[in-house]
């Protein structure tokens, strides 16, 4: 019988729900200070270093509650400006607020720059209230005090407008606009704005070139191709663009500054290409795909700073290094290694010095040398598609005849699972259970035609390609078919439930965290409802016949469930409102079905404070024991 992790010898639950750490790093134009988001708990900060001192910060900027950085820029060697963002809970990426704000590197001159209050800045300059939402675009290549902005008003739905501004006296030039909402620009290195690129209000993917002052549209051909431009080269000679040929992978390509005469420059047949490093005059260096095991791709060996990072590279072997930041002369170079099993850690490295310094983890509380190594691997489906599947093996033991717990990612379109550290899987790695990830039809990193695929699937193919998932490691004796559970967060939680209607006999019990169980009610409850691009997305990722949302929806079919089931939900969630939750549970009931429940009030999508993750962890981790564990009489 398989031996689940011993509880002495398990990393605590603690661990993997520590909240904290620093993310951002952002070298000063002049390599003098590095500013760095800080999470601790619930507070936020942008903290700012001397690099010649990192023990004692110079300044401290204490964001407000459930506040947090999403963007860090230096617009001169002693002024910066911060995007914020807000965490409505652990499992989504925290939500761009649309509000920015100006600080020196004292922590003094204190500005609002885009505000949707009207306020009294702490600079002591009054704004009116800006009624929309904005973001930093980018910074002149060479510092001038300025930045550009990208601002979307609620009232206008049909435009886009960029604008130059002084980060010192919050003062803007309009010197963009286009006739489409929810557009990113992109600039060469005078500030010239050339492309516009987005996704328009029925979800379609669009780009438009500056051509004799007036947006044009390029040409898709029937969908099947796309062009994204990237980034300028500084001489303005080249574009740099990742492209889609009849929908497959991106591959990353550079043209001419009009988009014409491409060359390849990097290109996997199976992913697209998703890690790119770049030089500071926007040259990209290497490339790696974003499936499998990333392993960069040197587009110019020559270049000086291609061969530092392949020097960076084979100084970590087995990890995967970024380029984060650089000095504006380039000669200081912050950058951040990381794998499947360390979350990362930060290094400066001065080229002039050729010396490397640690600066800090990701998480503090990750020790890699107890995680569990992550390999991916390839399967075909049932219909003959080629899928790609991530397990998780725990630490010391052989991939053979394990507990297994199929871990369904949220989405579901356009989002992954990859090789890098994910804290679930190392978790139930941790105690003993192999982990399996499969990047079903609707994830990214393989194409739009891969992405799209998932559109109106969310209860049948994207199900099967899971659960085909589950029978390729149970041939490959990977998986002990007897002891298989499911556990999954967002769209996983409503793939927790499906996968076991599904496939009856096949699990022996199932998790939905901060699930959709009804797919009806997201026309009704919850925040994807709330703007036209969101109810135009429901259209298309699930329909509006109500007797297909009621086939596909877990709560209308909850006699059909033949396991126990372990509900958890934050009460306060507005992505997957709590009643989806009761809804479900409510199933559950009727049908006379075993169920636990947990949920906490305040907590949004996915728990978010550490002594709730602990609390949930702990039930996870009985639960599954309880029904996969070790004592557990087969059947």
């Amino acid at each position: 019988m398989p031996v689940v992790a011993a509880a002495g010898d398990r990393v605590p639950v603690e661990a993997f729900a520590q909240r904290g750490g620093y993310s951002l790093p952002t070298l000063s134009p002049d390599g003098k200070y590095l500013a760095v988001a800080v999470e601790q708990g619930e507070d936020h900060a942008v903290v700012v270093f001397l690099v010649s001192d990192m023990t004692h910060p110079k300044s401290l900027l204490r964001l407000p509650a459930s506040q947090l950085a999403n963007d860090i820029r230096w617009v001169g060697p002693e002024r910066l400006v911060v995007e914020l963002a807000k965490s409505f809970g652990s499992l989504d990426r925290p939500v761009a607020l649309g509000e920015i704000i100006a600080s020196d590197a004292d922590g003094k001159r204190i500005l609002p720059i885009f505000n949707r209050d009207w306020v009294d800045g702490r600079g002591g300059t009054q704004r009116t209230a800006d009624d929309g939402y904005a973001t930093i675009a980018s910074v002149p290549p060479k510092t001038n005090g300025h930045f550009y902005m990208q601002t979307y008003m609620w009232d206008d739905e049909k435009d886009t407008w960029l604008y130059d501004v002084d980060a010192s006296t919050g003062v803007r030039h309009l010197i963009g606009q286009i006739n489409l909402s929810n557009m990113d620009f992109l600039m060469d290195a005078d500030g010239n704005v050339r492309y516009a690129e987005g996704v328009d209000i029925s979800n379609k993917h669009v780009v438009y070139r500056m051509q004799g002052g007036r947006w044009v549209q390029l040409a898709d051909e029937d969908g099947d191709n796309r062009f994204n431009p990237v980034a300028f080269s500084q001489d303005k000679q080249h574009l740099y663009a990742l492209t889609s040929v009849k929908a497959g992978p991106y591959s990353l390509v550079q043209t001419n500054a009009d988009g014409t005469q491409p060359q390849l420059l990097a290109k996997d047949d199976f992913g697209s290409i998703g890690e790119v490093q770049w030089t500071p005059q926007n040259e990209p260096i290497s490339a790696a795909p974003a499936t499998g095991v990333p392993t960069p791709i040197v587009i110019n060996g020559t270049q000086p700073l291609a061969q530092v990072y392949q020097a960076l590279y084979a100084k970590f072997p087995n990890q995967f290094v970024r380029f984060s930041s650089f000095s504006e002369d380039g000669t200081v170079l912050i950058f951040e290694v990381g794998s499947d099993r360390d979350p990362g850690t930060y290094y400066l490295y001065d080229m002039r010095a050729k010396k490397i310094v640690s600066l800090f983890s990701a998480s503090t509380s990750i020790d890699p040398e107890k995680m569990g190594k992550r390999v991916p691997m390839h399967f075909t489906a049932s219909d003959g598609m080629s899928l790609e599947a991530i397990l998780t093996v725990p630490k010391g033991a052989d991939m053979n005849n394990l507990p297994m717990v199929l871990l369904p990612h949220g989405g579901p379109i356009g989002v992954q699972d990859d090789w890098f550290f994910d804290t679930d899987a190392q978790f139930l790695a941790s105690r003993g259970y192999l982990v399996l990830q499969v990047n079903y039809r609707g994830s990214g990193s393989r194409g739009p035609g891969f992405s799209d695929a998932g559109y109106g699937q969310w209860g049948t193919r994207i199900q099967q390609d899971l659960i085909d998932g589950v029978k390729w490691a149970e041939a490959q004796h990977f998986a002990d078919p007897k002891r298989v559970c499911v556990f999954g967060a967002s769209f996983g939680g409503y793939s927790a439930m499906m996968t076991v209607v599904r496939a009856p006999g096949m699990f022996k019990c199932a998790i939905g965290e901060a699930g959709i169980y009804d797919l009806a009610m997201m026309y009704d409850k919850g925040d994807i409802k709330d703007t036209k691009y969101g109810k135009n997305y429901l259209k298309q990722a699930i329909g509006n016949d109500p007797s297909d949302l009621a086939a596909n929806s877990p709560d209308k079919l909850a006699d059909k469930i033949d396991v126990p089931v372990l509900l958890i939900h934050g009460e306060a969630d507005e992505r997957a409102p709590f009643a989806q939750a009761k809804a479900m549970r409510a199933a559950l009931e009727t049908a006379h079905k075993p169920y636990e429940w947990l949920t906490k009030p305040k907590e949004g999508h996915g728990f978010y404070k550490e002594e709730n993750l602990v609390d949930m962890y702990n039930h996870v981790q009985a639960f599954l024991e309880k029904n996969i564990g070790p004592g557990v009489q087969a059947n």
